[in-house]
């Protein structure tokens, strides 16, 4: 449950935490305001006591008499030193002049009378506007004259059409905390109500986000955490390499997790997110005994592999003595320093990387494994990164044109091409990738910009092999599906099939967005013109319309509409896929759609 539960705490963390620095911003800076200010006394005129009322007025009754409504309520006032009288029915209120019986408005000229008469400042009146309905005097029901003054504080004085009441005085002081207070309480219209639909969401967003941290927090807590390892019974874990070899014993502390013990003993298991449960690449094997998958496990690992004893490192406890299978190459003294020998760019985003490793790997890289780069520390300049990283300027860097990275990390890259020949050779395609936090300083990948950055004859701390996806044995017709940086992998097991002989159907569907972002398209049309049994079709999502030779739309549709949905067998295939998160996750499902089963179906999703 615990995974569900994280994958909705972040997202309602995010809208949350939004609104919070709203209200936290909003408040602080309403406060900083002037009180005085905002409610607009600096401008007004000392309120003075009253005349006294006269003695001799018109009558009262003949002034009721004269009303063509029903009179509900009189009351007593004065407008500009003249006693008047209000009167109120069901279709509002009117004034009449107390001693002449006659009917008074509330006109231009009374208006701005009577604006000048409460006005403080120094500025000249505008002529008056009449408005059935301002939004700076939301409250007042009836229309107003709106009396604007030239002064610093753009003071408008608002008086009642009615009544001649002065309604209020605002200024750019009281706009400003209006619009914060708008933004306080979450009410975008009338900027009054407390208990609207957005704020009753927010507060109901608020209490699942803290009940969700707590129970996230309790299910992250591990109560050996807090007792020192000299206190915790000790366990053996056996590392056995994929065929069954073994590889060394680890000692390690009841409590720990796989992931964490192996990396005391100075096995890297390879990971991007450093045991954080998002990756997925930290995938061992428990021989007997596996514990019951947890929901982490489920997000990354097959179901297949999960009734094998497939788990996250990260993500298992230690609470017995274990027989692991770990990649040979996460074992200690098998990271290896490698040169950059060549590198070119493919499209203006992609960068193609030749390493050599300084002497022979111990163990075979083969198409669709991976290395591990180890990225050190660095700070480069933007200039470095070629046409895409120039494409930024530096005002979107905070005013440098260096971008950095504080801490180490481990990036991994599938190979590009297969290394049968020359082993200690290395090649890579490398997408340049945008940084999705919005961090002005650090506009792009920490990995990828890394990658960029490297020129020929710089020396590069790779790990590796890794990965499960390769070439399946066998006679079986080969579909292959890619979009982005999944080009990688994909080609390198085409590659390596044709150079090896393969005479069985290879079929090869590649996403992109445009030409120009279509890595390695001359070496497509090459390998159809000298290989019959192969054949190439690219699916443009940005070109808007489609030929005989590139289609438009999105490569899983495409692919099902113009291919799959006409095969005339589909069980005697085998699929290959890989591609940007959200183009394998619809190319999954559509095969799932279409009845191939998960058997049938390699893929490899970046782990992102």
């Amino acid at each position: 449950m615990s995974a569900w539960v994280r994958r909705i705490h972040k997202w309602i963390g995010l809208l949350i935490g939004v609104q919070f620095m709203l209200w936290m911003g909003s408040g602080a800076l309403m406060s900083l305001l002037d009180s005085e200010k905002v409610s607009g006394s600096l401008s007004r005129t000392p309120k003075l006591g009253s005349p006294q009322w006269p003695d001799k007025t018109f009558p009262i009754g003949a002034v009721l008499a004269k009303q063509p409504a029903p009179v509900r309520t009189v009351g007593t006032g004065w407008l500009l030193g003249k006693p008047v009288l209000q009167l109120s029915n069901s279709k509002g209120t009117s004034l009449v002049d107390a001693l002449t019986g006659d009917p008074v408005v509330v006109d231009d000229s009374t208006a701005r009378d009577l604006a000048l008469a409460s006005y403080a400042g120094t500025g000249e009146p505008a002529a008056p506007r009449l408005l059935a309905r301002s939004s700076e005097v939301r409250k007042h029901k009836g229309a107003v004259w709106a009396v604007d003054f030239s002064d610093a504080d753009e003071t408008a004085v608002y008086v009642s059409a009615e009544t001649g009441a002065i309604v209020a005085h605002r200024n750019s002081t009281w706009r400003l905390f209006d619009f914060f207070w708008m933004l306080h309480i979450m009410d975008y219209w009338d900027r009054e109500d407390f208990n609207n639909p957005l704020v009753i969401g927010a507060g109901i967003g608020g209490l699942w986000l803290a009940l969700s941290g707590t129970w996230l927090l309790i299910t992250s807590l591990r109560l050996a955490e807090f007792v020192p390892a000299r206190f915790r019974k000790s366990r053996e874990l056996v590392l056995l390499a994929e065929d069954g070899v073994m590889l060394r014993p680890v000692t390690a502390s009841t409590g720990d997790t796989v992931f964490v013990a192996l990396s005391k003993a100075g096995v890297d298991l390879p990971s991007q997110c450093g045991g954080g449960q998002s990756c997925g690449l930290c995938v061992v094997r428990v021989r007997d005994n596996a514990p019951a998958p947890t929901s982490g496990d489920a997000d990354h690992i097959s179901p297949g592999k999960l009734a094998a004893g497939y788990r996250l490192a990260c993500n298992l406890g230690i609470n017995y003595d274990m027989e692991l299978e770990i990649p040979s190459a996460a074992t200690p003294g098998h990271s290896r320093i490698a040169v950059v020998a060549r590198i070119r760019d493919i499209t203006p985003s992609m960068r193609e990387i030749v390493l050599t490793l300084e002497r022979e790997h111990d163990h075979d890289f083969w198409p669709g494994s991976y290395l591990q780069v180890h990225v050190p520390a660095y700070e480069i300049a933007l200039g470095t990164l070629g046409a895409a990283g120039a494409s930024i300027g530096a005002s979107e860097l905070a005013g440098t044109n260096t971008i950095s990275n504080v801490i180490g990390v481990r990036r991994c890259y599938s190979l590009s091409s297969p290394n049968r020949q020359d082993k200690r050779t290395l090649t890579l395609l490398v997408r340049l990738m945008a940084n999705e936090q919005g961090i002005s300083s650090q506009p792009f990948g920490i990995g990828s910009s890394y990658m960029f950055s490297l020129r020929e004859g710089d020396r590069v701390e790779v790990a590796g092999p890794f990965g499960d996806f390769t070439i399946r044995k066998g006679t079986r017709e080969k579909i292959f599906i890619g979009g982005g940086a999944g080009m990688a992998p994909l080609r390198a097991m085409i590659r390596q099939l044709l150079e090896e002989g393969d005479k069985n159907a290879i079929h090869f569907w590649y996403g992109a967005r445009n030409l120009t972002e279509t890595p390695y398209l001359e070496e497509m049309t090459e390998l159809v013109e000298n290989f019959p049994n192969f054949s190439w079709q690219l699916v443009l999502s940005d070109e808007p319309v489609s030929t005989g030779v590139v289609l438009n739309g999105l490569v899983h549709d495409r692919t099902r509409e113009l291919f799959l949905d006409y095969h005339p067998d589909l069980s005697t295939c085998d699929f290959y896929v890989c591609g940007p998160p959200a183009m394998l996750s619809a190319t999954r499902r559509m095969l799932s759609e279409i009845g191939v089963p998960e058997a049938s179906v390699s893929f490899d999703d970046f782990k992102v």
